[in-house]
């Protein structure tokens, strides 16, 4: 694979900067630090982040969602490192779920709460702290967080970034504060991987510690696969997921208390095991649902080309691999990949992310240091995007922030039997752009989930994941479940209170509708 990315370096040609400024010291490390590992001499340790958007944690090919999805590369990462299943986004949107990565924070606290919040003083990114310690910081790709203008973002000297989405073929990309286009059909996903490969070249022939951040467009719609995989699933058969017919809102028998006589009598109630709340039901039907998707294109269209596009962002995964193990740098480099958020394909009839539902708030999340760990390791344990800062913080040897609520998981990929949380928490805020979706919250166990809504009147959702994976069956006014209910509701609004979670940021709307529901008023 790196001589594919090196022979596309022939034929396209390209301006590379390199910054050779470096931060002052942080206080509790000022030089990068050299660790004995297992199977590696003393160097300085690497990191390598690599971010996809809108990938869900069960397509990839190891995991047998999708029979005919090909991702060799994610397999191999899996297969020689580790596979974080149970991995979360506290946030299932991509400006959220990046400040949060970026910064070890929840949305409530770093207030990025959706894709056009500006980005709030005083917040201060991983990379910063990298900066200070010595280490060589590089972004390639797709910011889309606060100030989203395509201009350089602190904690990187040296920064390839785009505006917005981006575009999949001819990116125009901002390369350390100078514009550059690109034409001959470049393709985005091969130029960012192509770019961050010089990158780590250059370091390690100066012999400089390196972070690098690659974050891909892929696979965001509009979907654009690569030119040698378009067309590739064209025939394959798509599996309805086992709640795409859900909602269904059928009237189950139950007993009921007569109020005449005070005794039990038979009657219907709407309650039971395929109520789920009103909202959904209505984005089925929007343009982020499989009965109107996308304004009209057929949803599984949409899915096999979202498989097509996929397909590079692995090949990138393979061409960091092939390119570290060439040149030495596997035993010392960490090197991690999870998508910014979930994707609903089909599930409860609805497409997009943003609930918190499994599709959407669960990531891919893999890691490769063959010199940190043994391969083949599946951690069950309970992961959020807000420990990926602690994590490559504690394995560069530099101080976690006091800011950070993320916890550090490497021993978790090491096996040590170390304390960790039984349980996560989520929040979504109304966008007026998507105002299907309420404002909601949430808590899951390793076995129950429980979601509130805020501001709309409409059922709140209890799921047993043991017994209902695919969250088919509504148990909120199960008897049975009450005492569990209450608990977990009070377990909420805990950490909600703790973590000074306890008001909904409301943020201007800058594009106001002209008709009577709302008015020119800014």
């Amino acid at each position: 694979m790196w001589n594919i990315i090196r022979y596309m370096k022939s034929i396209i040609s390209h301006p590379l900067f390199i910054s050779l400024g470096v931060a002052g010291c942080y206080p509790a490390c000022s030089a990068p630090v050299e660790k004995e590992t297992p199977g590696a001499s003393a160097k300085p340790l690497n990191v390598v982040f690599i971010l996809s958007d809108d990938h869900r944690y069960d397509y990839m090919g190891f995991m047998g969602r999708v029979p005919w999805l090909e991702t060799p590369h994610m397999d191999r990462m899996a297969r020689n490192g580790a596979h974080i299943r149970n991995a979360f986004v506290t946030t299932s949107l991509s400006s959220p779920s990046r400040a949060s990565i970026l910064t070890g924070m929840y949305s409530h606290a770093h207030k990025v709460v959706d894709n056009s919040a500006p980005l709030p003083d005083g917040l201060t990114f991983f990379p910063e702290y990298l900066q200070k310690a010595g280490y060589r910081t590089a972004f390639f790709g797709k910011w889309h967080m606060g100030n989203d203008s395509g201009s350089p973002q602190p904690g990187f000297d040296h920064w390839e970034g785009f505006r917005g989405q981006g575009e999949y073929y001819n990116p125009r990309i901002n390369t350390n504060g100078q514009w550059v286009e690109y034409k001959d059909s470049t393709y985005v996903t091969d130029l960012l991987t192509e770019h961050a490969l010089d990158f780590i070249q250059k370091q390690h022939t100066d012999g400089k510690p390196f972070f690098v951040y690659l974050s891909h467009k892929g696979v965001h719609d509009n979907f654009a696969a690569a030119r040698r995989h378009k067309g590739s699933y064209r025939d394959k058969e798509i599996v309805l997921p086992p709640s795409f017919h859900t909602p269904e809102y059928g009237l189950k028998e139950l007993p009921s208390i007569d109020p005449q006589t005070g005794k039990a009598a038979a009657g219907k109630e709407y309650y039971g095991e395929n109520m789920l709340p009103n909202w959904v039901k209505n984005q089925r039907e929007s343009w982020h649902g499989v009965d109107y998707s996308y304004h009209g294109r057929p949803w599984d269209v949409q899915v096999r080309n979202y498989c097509e596009t996929l397909r590079s962002v692995d090949e990138s995964i393979g061409s960091v691999l092939d390119y570290l193990k060439e040149a030495g740098l596997d035993q010392n480099t960490l090197v991690v990949y999870m998508g910014d958020n979930g994707f609903a394909w089909g599930e409860h009839g609805l497409i997009d992310k943003r609930q918190f539902y499994e599709e959407s708030v669960r990531v891919p999340m893999l890691v490769y240091a063959p010199g940190l760990f043994q391969g083949g390791r599946t951690i069950e344990n309970l992961v959020q995007n807000v420990d990926i800062a602690p994590t490559i913080m504690d394995y560069l040897g530099v101080e976690k922030a006091p800011q950070m609520v993320g916890q550090s998981f490497l021993p978790l990929l090491k096996g040590d039997d170390v304390p960790w949380r039984n349980r996560i928490f989520y929040e979504y805020y109304w966008e007026h752009e998507f105002p299907q979706t309420p404002t909601m919250h949430g808590v899951r166990t390793d076995r129950y989930k429980y979601i509130r809504y805020h501001g709309v009147w409409d059922t709140n959702e209890f799921y047993d994941l043991q017994e209902d994976p695919a969250e088919t069956k509504n148990l909120i006014a199960a008897p049975e479940h009450q005492e569990l209910i209450k608990q977990l509701n009070r377990d909420l609004y805990n950490w909600l209170e703790e973590t000074n979670g306890m008001t909904i940021p409301l943020k201007r709307t800058e594009r106001p509708h002209t008709d009577h529901r709302n008015q020119r008023n800014y």
